[in-house]
């Protein structure tokens, strides 16, 4: 599959929940994190979502916010994704922002550089990777 979203998680299917419009599928990854993705009941029934199957759930970077310290304050995205950041690529505007998390997964995030300054980003520091649920996309083997 080639797709321009840099962040593709490749896990399994560890729970299901059905609503009247929406489905919350939490989607385990291989160092223990998990995924939670907000899709329609109809593209959970299109792609037979079910627990056990195994996909890709894709995040664009713009969508990724950067957190090194929550302040005490709890937030509502449900993706919180701690781990430590690996690589800074600044360009004009924006920095690509890498996190790898415990099982070797890297989550990349765009940032403006002002942010960066900021919130003093440097490699080898602990960041955590937030994200909505609404931002996750499957993507299930054909």
């Amino acid at each position: 599959m080639k797709t321009s979203a840099r962040n593709q998680f490749f896990g399994t299917v560890t729970e299901v929940i059905i609503g009247a419009v929406n489905a919350e599928v939490h989607v385990g990854l291989k160092g223990g994190e998990t995924i939670v993705a907000s899709i329609t009941k109809e593209s959970t029934e299109k792609l037979g979502i079910k627990t056990g199957l195994e996909l890709i759930a894709l995040v664009k970077a713009p969508q990724v916010i950067v957190i090194t310290d929550f302040g005490g304050y709890r937030i509502s995205a449900r993706n919180q994704l701690q781990g430590t950041i690996t690589d800074l690529k600044p360009g004009t505007v924006n920095t690509e922002v890498d996190i790898e998390l415990s099982g070797g997964q890297k989550v990349a995030a765009t940032v403006t550089n002002d942010s960066v300054e900021a919130l003093g980003l440097r490699k080898g520091q602990s960041a955590t990777a937030v994200f909505k649920a609404g931002a996750v996309i499957l993507a299930v083997p054909s």
